[in-house]
Formats: C-alpha cells, sequence, structure tokens
C-alpha cells in the first residue's frame, strides 16, 4: 500500500471497519477461566492456571494477534490490499491467519521446519500460507525479504509485542488475573509464571505488576537451548540453538524482551516440561502443551520453596495452548525417543509432588 492511500478516505473507512471488527472479536471472547490445580488444603498455598487455550484459535497468543493487527491497522501499516507476513514457531501465525481471514487480508507464515505439522495445518485451515526454513535464525530475515517482494507488512511480533499491548489495563492479561483472584484466599499473588517467546506476556505482566503496586514477583521460565535464560544471568546476549519447547525459548534475545521487568528466572529441561505436560493432563484431565508444562514445573519448584520457608500464598501460571497440536511430538513416545528425552523421572517426582 503507497503512503498517499494511507490518507484516502475509502482506505480510512476500510480500516475503521477492520478494527470495529478486531474488538467486536475481543467482545466476543470476553474472558479466559482461571482453574484451580489440586493441591493438599494443609498446605496453604494454591495453584491457579490461567487457561489462554480458550481463545478462538486456541492459545495464549490470539492476544497478541489482536494487539499486533490493532497496531499495525491504527499506525497505518496495515490496509485493504496488504499482505501480512509473521515470523513464528507457530501459535502467533495460527492466531494472526485467523485475523487476517478475518478481513480479507493476505497471509504468509516463516516457520523453522520443525515446526509442528498440526500448527502448519491449522494456518492454512485459516487461508494461511506457510512458508518453512531449515534454520530458526533465518526466519526474520526471511520475513522482511517476502514483505519486501510483495510490498506486504511484516508484522514482526519480536520487536512489537512489548508496546503493542496496553500494559496498564484494558482487561490486558495481567487486569485479568488479578480482578479473577479477589475473592480467592490469597487474591495477591506471591508469584506469577510465564514463559519467554516474544517477551510481550512477561513486558505486560511486569509493567503491570509495579504500575499497580502489586507486591507479586514474576518468574519467567525457559526451557533448555534458549537465549534467555543464559542472558538474564550473565548480561550477555549471546546467540543460542534455540528451543525445542515450541512457542518458549528462543534462538537469541529478542527485542521485546525486558529483563528489568523480571525477578526472576527458571531453566526448565525439556524432559521435565514435557514431564510436566502429561502430569497436568493425568491430575485435570486437560490437554495442556509443552509451554505450559514449562510453566507448571517452574510453579511446582516455586512451591516447593514456599513450604521450605514456611510461607503461605497463591502461585498462578498460564494454560499456553491444548495439547492437540502436539500429538505427533511432545504426546508421541517414539518422537521423544528420536530426541533422546526421557520424562521417566520427571514424571516419577511430579506425581509424587501433592504428597510430598
Amino acid at each position: 500500500m503507497i503512503q498517499a492511500d494511507r490518507h484516502d478516505p475509502t482506505t480510512r473507512a476500510w480500516v475503521a471497519e477492520a478494527i470495529r471488527r478486531v474488538e467486536a472479536d475481543a467482545n466476543r471472547s470476553c474472558d479466559t477461566h482461571l482453574h484451580v490445580f489440586p493441591l493438599p488444603q494443609r498446605w496453604g498455598i494454591d495453584l491457579y492456571l490461567k487457561d489462554e487455550s480458550v481463545h478462538p484459535t486456541g492459545s495464549l497468543k490470539h492476544r497478541l494477534a489482536r494487539s499486533l493487527f490493532l497496531y499495525g491497522l491504527a499506525n497505518g501499516w496495515i490496509g485493504p490490499a496488504t499482505t501480512v507476513i509473521e515470523a513464528s514457531s507457530g501459535s502467533t501465525a495460527v492466531s494472526e491467519a485467523y485475523f487476517a481471514r478475518m478481513l480479507d487480508l493476505p497471509f504468509v507464515a516463516v516457520m523453522p521446519a520443525s515446526t509442528s505439522p498440526e500448527k502448519i495445518a491449522l494456518i492454512e485451515f485459516y487461508g494461511g500460507k506457510c512458508r518453512l526454513v531449515d534454520d530458526p535464525s533465518a526466519i526474520y530475515e526471511e520475513s522482511r525479504r517476502l514483505a519486501e517482494e510483495t510490498g506486504g507488512h511484516f508484522m514482526d511480533q519480536f520487536t512489537y509485542a512489548e508496546r503493542a499491548t496496553d500494559w496498564r489495563g484494558n482487561n490486558n492479561i495481567a487486569e485479568s488475573i488479578y480482578q479473577q483472584m479477589t475473592l480467592e484466599r490469597h487474591p495477591e499473588p506471591s508469584w506469577i509464571v510465564v514463559g519467554a517467546g516474544t517477551g510481550g506476556t512477561s513486558a505486560t505482566i511486569g509493567r503491570y505488576i509495579r504500575y499497580r503496586r502489586h507486591a507479586t514477583r514474576l518468574a519467567v521460565v525457559d526451557p533448555e537451548g534458549s537465549a534467555f535464560y543464559p542472558s538474564w544471568v550473565t548480561g550477555d546476549p549471546a546467540p543460542a540453538r534455540g528451543s525445542r519447547i515450541e512457542g518458549i525459548g528462543r534462538p537469541r534475545v529478542e527485542p521485546s524482551f525486558l529483563p528489568t521487568v523480571i525477578d526472576r528466572m527458571i531453566q526448565v529441561p525439556d524432559a521435565e516440561s514435557i514431564a510436566a505436560m502429561r502430569w497436568v493432563h493425568e491430575v485435570t484431565g486437560r490437554h495442556v502443551g509443552g509451554s505450559t508444562g514449562t510453566n507448571v514445573a517452574a510453579a511446582a519448584r516455586l512451591i516447593q520453596e514456599m513450604r521450605a520457608h514456611g510461607r503461605q500464598g497463591s502461585v498462578v501460571t498460564l494454560i499456553c495452548d491444548g495439547g492437540d497440536r502436539y500429538h505427533h511430538t511432545y504426546g508421541d513416545d517414539s518422537w521423544l525417543a528420536s530426541q533422546d528425552i526421557d520424562i521417566t523421572a520427571p514424571l516419577a517426582a511430579l506425581r509424587a509432588f501433592p504428597t510430598s
């Protein structure tokens, strides 16, 4: 879309209608559920799982995609004929394909070739096209190249995630958590635990905690192979090999990652993440994805520490997406064997956790 089109009355009318449609989706979606994870009452510690898998596109990234579309529309970057392009490990692209279809816009997702086939199928279901690359670090440059080639817009979630979301409120995920906790026995969480993919969720929650003057501490979890945790510990933003846990962990420290709003980072081995994913299903009956397993594994560690120090309180973490997207990977024992991932010991430890 050329610059002059942005001020054309027809284009402005299209943008206004597009924003109405995206906002209407938010109005229909309402809010996500906050589930109590069963723990012994005598501990005086409560664990809650905020279920972001109930969004229309099935993941936490629905919030981000909505914000990115509104940001692009309001900035004049997206118009009635814009090809929308995103670099993604899967879930963000699924959600953006949904919004692109809503606005009748072409959408292309540039993703690592290792992305689960279930996510690829969902993107294509919503009318998007997938461009798979062998090197995960090449998704950014390929996305920019495609945007230039098509005259489209590269959404660039890894840069804009932290600025596209209104961190002061507007029913963002942080405000929603605190509102839903008001009638619980420990209404102000001791810890909120989230993963880092773009860094947008941790930036939103960390800023909100400080802005509203809460005593809650923010723990950000990171899978093995990701650049976030070592950078947070050492201050060195050196690249890493990347993560096998889709949706979180990155081979580089992304621009939206704000270490200054984080109180603690916890690195979780992949075997523990996948064990916790399966344990959540055993305990709650809910099928969840690998990144949820990472969250819950870290939450269990924090709860063990609270008990060791005689502290009571609440811990809140997220169900990022459903386990149906990972039947051919984390849910498949043969895939785990091919990746040399043995979940036997961490799964046994988690099963024993509520009785310890």
